[in-house]
C-alpha cells in the first residue's frame, strides 16, 4: 500500500476528525471479460483499518480501471481523448457534432464509457492528421457557431504547420513504395536522415549551392559510392530529366526539416541557395560516405554549374536511361568521377 497523502479531515467511517491517510494500492479486477490490473485510490482509516472511497474516488477509480482496460486493449485513454480535444480547443459537444456522434459522445469518452474501435480509430486519424480534420470542419461547419468555426479552423491550421515535416516524409516514403527494383535504389533502403545529413555536408563544403547543383552532387555521391563500395548512400532513386540527374520527389525532398537554405538571384530568377547550421555535425554518414562526398565536393563542387550539367549529360548511366524514367545503378562503373584513393 502507497501512501500518496496525509490530511486532517472528517473521517466518514469511524466518524471522526483525524488524521486520514490517502493510499493506492494494486488491485485486479474483470472488465468485458477480461482481467485488468490497476491501482486505485482510496482513504485509510487507520482507527478502523478500513478503505473508504468517496463519491469522487469513485469515479476517478473508475475510470482508472477503464484506462487501464483501453491500454491493454490499444485503445487511446481518456487522457489521450482530453489531449486530441485540446489540440485543436474544440468543446466536447462540438468535437461530437462535427463527427456526428452523440452529442455527449466524448464528454462519456473522457469520464466513463470506453469507445469501440472504430471511433477510436476516427480519434487516432484526427490527432495524426490535422489536415483531414479540417475537411471534417469544412464538411460539418454548418453545424457548430461561425466564431467557434473560425477557432478551430486556426487551431487545426497552426496543427498542420507543425505536422509539415510528417507529410512531407510520408508524401516521399509513399512515393519510394513503388521502387522495389535494387538497381535503381543503389542496393540501399531510402533513409532520409542521411539525405538531410547529406544535403547539410554539401552545403557547408560547397559555397553556392543551388537546386539544380545540389541534385548532381547528390546523384554524383550516390553513383560514386556505389562504384567505391557496391552499394549507394541515401536510397534515393535518380531520374534522367532534362536538366539532368535529380532524386525522385526532390520538392519534398528540400522541404525537409533540417535542410536549410534561402531565396536568392539565380541570374534574372530567385531560386533556392542552401546553406547549413553553424553547429551541424557528421551523425548519420558513414566514414566512406564522407570520402566520397569529400570526392564529389573536389571534383564538381566548384565548375561552373552549366559545365556540371554538361558532365552528367554525357555520364553513361544517364544516356542509357530513357528520359524521366529511373537511372539503373549498375552504370556506376563507367562513371567519370574517379573514387577516393585508399
Amino acid at each position: 500500500m502507497e501512501i500518496l497523502e496525509t490530511v486532517r479531515k472528517f473521517c466518514f467511517d469511524c466518524m471522526e476528525e483525524h488524521d486520514v491517510q490517502r493510499v493506492r494500492l494494486p488491485e485486479t479486477v474483470t472488465f468485458k471479460g477480461e482481467e485488468v490490473e490497476f491501482a486505485p485510490t482510496y482513504e485509510y482509516c487507520p482507527h478502523t483499518d478500513n478503505l473508504l472511497e468517496t463519491e469522487d474516488l469513485i469515479k476517478a477509480n473508475d475510470l482508472a480501471m477503464k484506462d487501464a482496460y483501453r491500454e491493454k486493449r490499444a485503445l487511446l485513454t481518456s487522457g489521450d481523448i482530453i489531449r486530441i480535444r485540446k489540440q485543436y480547443g474544440i468543446s466536447q459537444k462540438d468535437f461530437s457534432d462535427l463527427l456526428d456522434w452523440g452529442k455527449a459522445t466524448i464528454t462519456r469518452y473522457e469520464n466513463h464509457q470506453v469507445q469501440d474501435v472504430a471511433h477510436d480509430a476516427i480519434l487516432r486519424k484526427i490527432a495524426e492528421d490535422p489536415k483531414w480534420f479540417m475537411e471534417v470542419l469544412e464538411k460539418s461547419r454548418h453545424k457548430i457557431t461561425e466564431r467557434a468555426y473560425g477557432k478551430y479552423l486556426e487551431n487545426a491550421m497552426k496543427a498542420f504547420s507543425k505536422k509539415e515535416n510528417w507529410y512531407l516524409t510520408t508524401s516521399i516514403e509513399a512515393h519510394y513504395a513503388g521502387f522495389q527494383d535494387e538497381a535503381i535504389r543503389g542496393g540501399v533502403d531510402l533513409d532520409l536522415s542521411k539525405v538531410v545529413e547529406m544535403i547539410n555536408y554539401l552545403a557547408k563544403k560547397t559555397k553556392y549551392l543551388y537546386t539544380v547543383r545540389l541534385m548532381k552532387m547528390l546523384w554524383y555521391s550516390d553513383m560514386l559510392h556505389y562504384k567505391y563500395k557496391g552499394r549507394a548512400i541515401s536510397g534515393l532513386v535518380y531520374s534522367a530529366l532534362p536538366m539532368g540527374p535529380a532524386p525522385e520527389k526532390y520538392d519534398c525532398i528540400v522541404k525537409l526539416e533540417g535542410v536549410h537554405y534561402e531565396i536568392a538571384p539565380v541570374g534574372e530568377n530567385l531560386g533556392f541557395r542552401f546553406k547549413t547550421q553553424s553547429d551541424f555535425q557528421v551523425k548519420e554518414l558513414a566514414r566512406s560516405e564522407v570520402e566520397v562526398l569529400d570526392q564529389v565536393i573536389s571534383q564538381v563542387g566548384t565548375i561552373k554549374t552549366k559545365d556540371l550539367v554538361s558532365s552528367a549529360h554525357q555520364e553513361k548511366a544517364y544516356k542509357r536511361a530513357k528520359g524521366n524514367t529511373p537511372i539503373d545503378f549498375c552504370w556506376a562503373k563507367d562513371l567519370s568521377l574517379a573514387v577516393p584513393a585508399p
